[in-house]
């Protein structure tokens, strides 16, 4: 929390911008964001999201605890945990991500019988990729349902509201690429 809490504020005054005004850009009210710079609140994946988009930058680097070396190690276990589960040990961690203009993040899943994550629409040429390497993923992506097992692997446009449900027995686990198009672009098309 206290990566985020950091990150958050030191993007937000990069910019300039006063807490009234990163709320009117991202739709997260004034209170989340207060609480979220305090380091009072661990904030949803896709209040992140809704941030990174108006602040034109990555879940990264609101993540970052450090300046970013030539090359930058994240030894197993350093990840951050974005997601658990309410019921079970699953989790969602962002392992790694790049920096700006383009931007892509890795991220490790573990789920079990029970869990589902409703991923949020993200910014429009968003992609995901996604491959299973235990278990049976179904992926709900507006409206269409894929059922993925293991060694199987799929891509597809995130810029529309997507679910990722464990369907299977045991534990699931897999991996996820977001790649998110140019931020530069996103700013000219009027969508930050």
């Amino acid at each position: 929390m206290r990566a985020v809490a950091r990150g958050v504020r030191a993007a937000r005054v990069a910019q300039g911008w006063s807490l009234e005004t990163l709320a009117a850009r991202s739709g997260v009210s004034k209170g989340m964001l207060v609480h979220i710079e305090q380091g009072r609140t661990n904030p949803s994946i896709g209040t992140l999201c809704r941030l990174t988009d108006a602040l034109g930058t990555t879940l990264s680097r609101l993540v970052e605890t450090s300046e970013l070396p030539l090359a930058r190690v994240v030894r197993a276990g350093e990840g951050a945990c974005l997601w658990r589960s309410e019921h079970s040990p699953g989790r969602g961690v962002l392992l790694v991500g790049s920096e700006p203009p383009s931007s892509l993040e890795m991220w490790d899943w573990t789920m079990y019988e029970g869990d589902s994550y409703g991923g949020e629409s993200h910014i429009p040429g968003t992609r995901e990729t996604v491959s299973v390497l235990r278990g049976s993923l179904e992926i709900q992506v507006a409206g269409e349902s894929i059922v993925l097992h293991r060694g199987d692997s799929a891509v597809f446009a995130a810029d529309r509201t997507h679910t990722y449900r464990h369907t299977g027995k045991g534990e699931l686990h897999f991996v996820l690429a977001v790649a998110q198009p140019h931020v530069a672009a996103r700013a000219l098309d009027g969508s930050v």
